[in-house]
């Protein structure tokens, strides 16, 4: 009766549990973290430890999937947005300075060298650099590195969101006070969210000419755009296996395709939002998801409870960091520290719990209509672009230096 058919319909399930608990609980319970919680005590108890294996999804997973999906993240990124928010980016960047500077000089000595390593990342990100540093503490033999990194990944949030609702209802007090006394005006509408890639969508598309023309539609289907996209991640691969002369190092292949999706994109290589217009995303991410938590077989209950402490003490001192670094960074451009923090913090979550919390603390502080749109002004296009974008493409280049470190 088991068979691969059968391990890819029960990862299916676990991954819907997940999903719709999040769902029911508008995201405050990260479905990664409902997802891992129940495909663990399942390896506990009924669920075989090989059922992703025997699902045949971690083949591609784990490897062509990787770098397409990292590849793609480089076709939806917007450089007008990110240089219209360089502020918020620069904070963001500090945040993240500070987290990794902080968690490196206090706790290897404390936790270990190589948890610190291996959990930084997933904390600085989501699930690639999670993805990344796991490889890399298999292939060096460190099964329970590997095992913290998944895990930093599922927990993170729980620090995330409160702090980022606190962050936001201060400032969005603030604002408000401002707008009532008559300090600030409402300049414009928020345009919506890309509810797939996390970035503003100002509804209209900008043409402008690229190097290379677009192909007719009729000869630009779905295997098309994945080839442009496998090309792409193949140049990066080589690329990854390069010495850098200076440094006498390896720079990830992921580093690389990130990259290498960005100027592919500008001159018209490959297709903006190039996954989802090949309606790939669902089925990569799926694959991709499900190999990271495969990690988890071999989790007994006497690791996971050796590496709680560390995991807290990581995120603690993590946020301590950034903190102080968003502190300092946002009193040198004048800007409000507490929105810069906020934006940092969406490194501990992603979207879409940042488009939710800032929609929901707009909503719950507005008295009228006109006093949420004016929030959303303010907060929403940091919080989405600046944050999101930022911690997106720093966590895969952390991740691609760190996974060099073991």
């Amino acid at each position: 009766m088991y068979n691969f058919a059968l391990a890819f319909v029960i990862c299916g399930v676990v991954y819907f549990i997940g999903e719709a608990v999040s769902n029911l609980t508008k995201a405050w319970i990260p479905s990664v973290f409902v997802t891992a919680a129940v495909l663990l005590v399942g390896f506990w108890t009924v669920i075989p430890t090989t059922v992703v294996s025997d699902s045949m999804l971690i083949p591609f997973g784990s490897t062509i999937g990787i770098y397409l999906l990292i590849t793609h993240m480089g076709t939806v990124i917007s450089i007008k947005q990110l240089v219209s928010q360089w502020k918020t980016i620069v904070v963001c960047l500090a945040g993240l300075a500070g987290m990794c500077a902080l968690c490196l000089v206090i706790l290897p000595g404390i936790i270990g060298r190589d948890l610190v390593v291996a959990g930084l990342p997933p904390l600085t990100g989501g699930i690639i650099a999670a993805t990344t540093m796991m490889k890399a503490a298999e292939a060096n033999g460190l099964a329970e590195a590997a095992i913290f990194a998944i895990a930093m990944y599922c927990v993170q949030g729980f620090a995330g969101y409160p702090l980022t609702a606190v962050c936001l209802q201060l400032e969005g007090k603030k604002l408000l006070k401002g707008y009532r006394a008559g300090e600030y005006k409402l300049e414009g509408a928020v345009s919506d969210v890309d509810a797939v890639n996390g970035k503003l969508n100002n509804g209209t598309v900008e043409e402008h000419k690229k190097l290379i023309p677009p192909l007719p539609a009729n000869w630009n289907g779905p295997v098309v755009i994945l080839l442009k996209l496998g090309i792409v991640a193949w140049l990066a691969t080589q690329l990854g296996s390069i010495v850098i002369p200076v440094i006498n190092m390896k720079i990830s292949g992921a580093v690389y395709a990130l990259i290498l999706g960005v100027i592919f994109t500008s001159i018209g290589f490959l297709d903006e939002n190039a996954i989802n217009k090949a309606n790939s995303y669902g089925i990569i991410m799926f694959a991709l998801m499900m190999y990271v938590f495969d990690g988890l077989k071999d989790c007994t209950p006497e690791m996971l409870s050796s590496i709680i402490g560390p995991m807290i003490l990581l995120i603690v001192v993590g946020v301590i960091g950034m903190v102080i670094l968003c502190f300092i960074a946002s009193k040198i451009l004048k800007v409000s520290f507490l929105m810069a923090t906020a934006t940092a913090l969406t490194a501990l979550y992603g979207f879409p719990p940042n488009a939710i919390i800032t929609e929901a603390t707009c909503t719950a502080l507005a008295q009228t209509p006109e006093e949420k749109e004016f929030l959303m002004s303010k907060m929403f296009p940091p919080m989405i672009v600046g944050g999101f974008t930022t911690v997106t493409i720093t966590s895969v280049v952390i991740a691609g230096i760190f996974a060099e470190m073991f």
